[in-house]
Protein backbone atom coordinates (compact mmCIF):
# COMPACT_ATOMS: atom_id res chain seq x y z
CA UNK A 1 0.00 0.00 0.00
CA UNK A 2 1.30 3.49 -0.86
CA UNK A 3 1.89 6.09 1.98
CA UNK A 4 -0.66 9.04 0.92
CA UNK A 5 0.39 12.65 2.25
CA UNK A 6 -1.83 13.66 4.99
CA UNK A 7 -4.77 16.21 3.68
CA UNK A 8 -3.83 20.05 4.08
CA UNK A 9 -7.33 21.14 6.43
CA UNK A 10 -10.11 18.85 7.74
CA UNK A 11 -12.47 20.49 4.67
CA UNK A 12 -9.61 18.94 1.87
CA UNK A 13 -9.42 15.59 4.09
CA UNK A 14 -13.64 15.28 3.66
CA UNK A 15 -13.48 16.60 0.13
CA UNK A 16 -10.89 13.63 -1.13
CA UNK A 17 -13.79 11.29 0.24
CA UNK A 18 -16.21 9.70 -1.98
CA UNK A 19 -19.22 7.66 -1.43
CA UNK A 20 -20.74 6.22 1.57
CA UNK A 21 -17.52 7.20 3.38
CA UNK A 22 -18.06 10.82 2.77
CA UNK A 23 -21.35 10.81 3.82
CA UNK A 24 -20.66 9.20 7.22
CA UNK A 25 -17.80 11.29 8.16
CA UNK A 26 -19.81 14.37 6.67
CA UNK A 27 -22.92 13.10 9.52
CA UNK A 28 -20.49 12.63 12.59
CA UNK A 29 -18.68 15.75 11.63
CA UNK A 30 -21.61 18.20 11.07
CA UNK A 31 -22.59 16.45 14.25
CA UNK A 32 -20.17 17.22 16.04
CA UNK A 33 -20.07 20.98 14.81
CA UNK A 34 -22.94 21.36 16.01
CA UNK A 35 -23.08 20.02 19.51
CA UNK A 36 -19.59 22.13 20.17
CA UNK A 37 -16.47 23.84 19.66
CA UNK A 38 -13.77 21.72 19.72
CA UNK A 39 -10.31 22.47 17.48
CA UNK A 40 -10.40 20.22 14.41
CA UNK A 41 -7.26 19.40 12.92
CA UNK A 42 -5.19 16.66 10.72
CA UNK A 43 -2.95 14.64 12.45
CA UNK A 44 -1.57 11.14 12.41
CA UNK A 45 -3.39 11.46 9.03
CA UNK A 46 -6.94 11.50 10.74
CA UNK A 47 -9.50 13.81 11.48
CA UNK A 48 -8.40 14.79 14.69
CA UNK A 49 -10.69 16.79 17.34
CA UNK A 50 -8.85 18.21 20.67
CA UNK A 51 -9.67 19.16 23.62
CA UNK A 52 -7.31 19.29 26.32
CA UNK A 53 -5.18 17.02 24.24
CA UNK A 54 -6.81 14.91 21.44
CA UNK A 55 -10.11 13.58 22.47
CA UNK A 56 -11.68 11.65 19.50
CA UNK A 57 -11.00 10.90 16.04
CA UNK A 58 -12.91 10.04 12.82
CA UNK A 59 -10.70 7.75 10.08
CA UNK A 60 -11.98 6.79 6.40
CA UNK A 61 -10.18 3.99 4.97
CA UNK A 62 -11.55 2.04 2.04
CA UNK A 63 -13.70 -0.53 3.36
CA UNK A 64 -14.46 1.26 6.81
CA UNK A 65 -14.62 4.82 8.65
CA UNK A 66 -13.24 4.52 12.64
CA UNK A 67 -14.50 6.34 14.78
CA UNK A 68 -12.10 6.53 17.85
CA UNK A 69 -11.48 7.93 21.48
CA UNK A 70 -8.73 8.36 23.33
CA UNK A 71 -10.70 7.14 26.52
CA UNK A 72 -13.27 5.56 24.57
CA UNK A 73 -12.93 2.42 27.00
CA UNK A 74 -14.91 4.40 29.54
CA UNK A 75 -17.33 5.31 27.08
CA UNK A 76 -18.97 1.73 26.15
CA UNK A 77 -22.13 2.34 28.62
CA UNK A 78 -22.88 5.17 25.83
CA UNK A 79 -21.80 2.45 22.41
CA UNK A 80 -21.36 -0.73 22.82
CA UNK A 81 -19.97 -1.48 19.69
CA UNK A 82 -16.74 0.66 21.23
CA UNK A 83 -13.85 -1.99 20.87
CA UNK A 84 -10.73 -1.66 23.48
CA UNK A 85 -7.46 -1.39 21.36
CA UNK A 86 -4.30 0.64 21.53
CA UNK A 87 -3.10 3.00 23.94
CA UNK A 88 -4.35 5.77 26.25
CA UNK A 89 -7.69 3.34 26.93
CA UNK A 90 -8.40 4.34 23.24
CA UNK A 91 -11.74 2.41 21.70
CA UNK A 92 -13.10 2.97 17.90
CA UNK A 93 -16.35 2.10 16.79
CA UNK A 94 -16.16 0.87 13.35
CA UNK A 95 -18.55 1.37 10.49
CA UNK A 96 -18.57 -0.15 7.11
CA UNK A 97 -21.05 0.54 4.15
CA UNK A 98 -24.68 0.67 5.63
CA UNK A 99 -24.21 1.57 9.29
CA UNK A 100 -24.96 4.11 11.03
CA UNK A 101 -24.43 6.10 14.41
CA UNK A 102 -26.89 8.18 15.85
CA UNK A 103 -26.55 12.02 16.14
CA UNK A 104 -27.71 11.89 19.86
CA UNK A 105 -24.96 8.47 20.38
CA UNK A 106 -22.36 11.07 18.96
CA UNK A 107 -22.78 14.40 21.24
CA UNK A 108 -22.50 11.66 24.08
CA UNK A 109 -19.52 10.60 22.79
CA UNK A 110 -18.00 13.60 22.35
CA UNK A 111 -19.42 15.06 25.46
CA UNK A 112 -18.37 12.30 27.83
CA UNK A 113 -14.87 12.55 26.18
CA UNK A 114 -14.41 15.96 26.77
CA UNK A 115 -15.62 15.73 30.43
CA UNK A 116 -12.70 12.78 30.86
CA UNK A 117 -10.23 15.03 29.17
CA UNK A 118 -11.26 17.53 31.72
CA UNK A 119 -11.04 16.04 34.40
CA UNK A 120 -7.80 13.51 33.39
CA UNK A 121 -5.95 15.72 30.96
CA UNK A 122 -4.55 15.30 27.77
CA UNK A 123 -4.60 11.40 27.31
CA UNK A 124 -1.25 11.13 25.68
CA UNK A 125 0.74 12.59 28.70
CA UNK A 126 -0.22 10.15 30.71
Amino acid sequence: MQKAAPAASPEAYVDALTGWQRLLVEGIRATVRKSTRLEEVIKWGNLVYLSNGPAFMIRAEAERVLFGFWRGQQMRDIEPRLKPGGQYEMATVELREGDGIAPATVRRLVKKAMRLNAALGDPTRI
